[in-house]
């Protein structure tokens, strides 16, 4: 396997193990630990370590070694402010368009579907889920407000990722982001819009809410020292 392979597979195994809270904030770890854990050398264990610190999960600590990330809400909720912000101005802006059901054709093909044909794995529906909202902001035309919501939802993805691990959460995103796609073809964008800021905002404190317990869970779970 090559080296960009095993430092591939290393991300996978690390981010799968930040995501399940199996390190939680605080903890620290070297690259040779992490190594030993892979059975893997330290140049793909490095890579990877370095890529989870440019998406935020991790610092590293000079002659100290790696720490996780302690969660900062307030920030992601500033986040998540301005992220609503930009959605609803991309709105404005689809709503004016004169072929926007052929721009929002493959979000209602995916979205407005019967409950039985709805897709039910999380990591699936996740991912569309935040490719819905990128799609919306990239349908409006404005380059520059693509880029600066795909830079947040880069780095609100750290909490983010929690939400469809309560089931529930997959019916209700089907059924408002139809609502949000149905006003938007009926050319109503102030109830669009509206809906599209609860929808976030329900979002924003789901998630907030998922993280704390699960957080609170695995540090409960730690063996003592």
């Amino acid at each position: 396997m090559s080296s960009t392979s095993l430092a591939s597979l290393a991300y996978d195994k690390l981010r799968q193990a930040l995501d399940n809270f199996q390190y939680v904030p605080g903890d620290r770890f070297s690259e040779n630990e992490v190594g030993a854990d892979l059975g893997m050398s330290r140049t793909p264990v490095r890579e990877a370590l370095v890529r989870l610190q440019r998406e935020g999960y991790i610092s590293v600590i000079p002659k100290l070694g790696w720490i996780v990330n302690s969660i900062d809400f307030t920030m992601f909720e500033q986040l998540y402010d301005v992220r609503s912000i930009l959605e609803c101005a991309a709105l404005d802006l689809l709503v004016q368009t004169p072929d926007l059901e052929i721009r929002l054709h493959e979000l209602t093909a995916l979205w407005c579907i019967p409950a039985p044909q709805r897709l039910s794995e999380i990591a699936t529906v996740s991912r569309n889920d935040e490719q819905f909202h990128m799609a919306l902001v990239a349908a409006s035309g404005n380059q520059e407000m693509a880029r600066i919501h795909r830079d947040i939802t880069d780095r609100i993805r750290i909490v983010r990722r929690l939400e469809f691990t309560r089931n529930y959460r997959i019916d209700v995103t089907y059924e408002e982001h139809g609502d949000i796609l149905k006003s938007l073809l009926s050319r109503d964008g102030l109830q669009a819009k509206s809906l599209l800021q609860q929808h976030i905002r329900v979002s924003r404190d789901e998630v907030k809410n998922i993280t704390l317990h699960t957080l609170q869970n695995a540090r409960q779970k730690q063996p003592s020292l």
